[in-house]
């Protein structure tokens, strides 16, 4: 099999160790940037997205508008991409999503309202704080911040102030955020402490899955029948009593420190390359 990977960066620890079991089984992988450009050190030159030599499948990591247009171009030649173009855009607009998951029955934070960081500094006295903010598209190096009062919302404008932002109310919790990914219906979880926790974020501990409530593993695996996602991670806050809010949905995670996610993740190219385009 031919394995052709869109991503920016082909020594991210997980493609690489995908990138590993697959070529240890025999199989060929080459890594292409979103412009369709084969980086040097991605293995097999051009192999993955060259005119006229498609893959058997290829790995959607990177998703910039470039990198989903370069994927949409070979879906439309027959090609199948994991995650789809159109599963990875439902995770884009942090909007759209909420609205989505919230219609299917999912545990999804609500939307207060949606502004610039600036638009928000002006109605500051009319904010209940504290507050979360997040980038509107969700993307590498986004926004997401704890605001406590008018005063850290005008500081955190100084840096933010056209990013449009979508405002949720926090939720109190343990401080704690679950980390739950799937890879091809497996679930790999972790937990680390909040980036929006005093002290600031923390490394991940990997968990058990068994240790987590079974209703967090339902509304995993359901979001992903909802968006058409094979390759997913959901942010998942403890509220207490074992219920759980959902405050964020990505397609294709970093997966970072996980046991069994590379061979998971090579499990699922084999299938979707000889199964074909969804």
């Amino acid at each position: 099999m031919r394995v052709g990977v869109i991503s920016a960066d082909p020594g991210h620890p997980l493609l690489a160790a995908t990138a590993a079991v697959l070529r240890g089984d025999g199989h060929r992988v080459g890594f292409v940037g979103p412009d369709g450009v084969p980086l040097a050190g991605g293995g097999e030159p051009g192999g993955a997205a060259a005119p006229g030599a498609l893959a058997d499948v290829y790995l959607l990591k990177a998703r910039t508008p470039q990198a989903l247009a370069l994927a949409g171009r070979l879906e439309g030649r027959g090609a199948p991409v994991v995650n789809s173009v159109a599963a990875t855009a439902r995770c884009q607009d942090r909007v759209e999503m909420a609205a989505m998951a919230r219609a299917a029955g999912v545990p999804f934070a609500e939307t207060l309202r949606t502004a610039t960081v600036g638009e928000l500094v002006a109605a500051g006295p009319d904010l209940g704080f504290p507050l979360v903010l997040k980038s509107r598209d969700s993307r590498r190096h986004d926004l997401v911040a704890r605001v406590d009062t008018p005063a850290g919302l005008a500081e955190l404008a100084a840096a933010w102030s056209g990013e449009t932002v979508i405002v949720q109310e926090f939720t109190a919790n343990s401080g704690w955020d679950h980390k739950l990914w799937v890879v091809g219906g497996q679930l790999f979880a972790a937990r680390r402490r909040s980036e929006l926790s005093p002290g600031g974020r923390g490394p991940n501990q990997p968990l058990p899955p068994a240790a987590l409530p079974f209703a967090w593993i339902e509304a995993a695996l359901h979001i992903g029948a909802v968006f058409g996602l094979e390759v997913y991670g959901v942010d998942v806050l403890h509220a207490g009593a074992g219920a759980a809010v959902i405050v964020d949905i990505n397609a294709f995670p970093g997966v970072r420190g996980q046991v069994g996610a590379p061979e998971a993740l090579a499990a699922l190219a084999l299938r979707r390359a000889e199964s074909g385009a969804m």
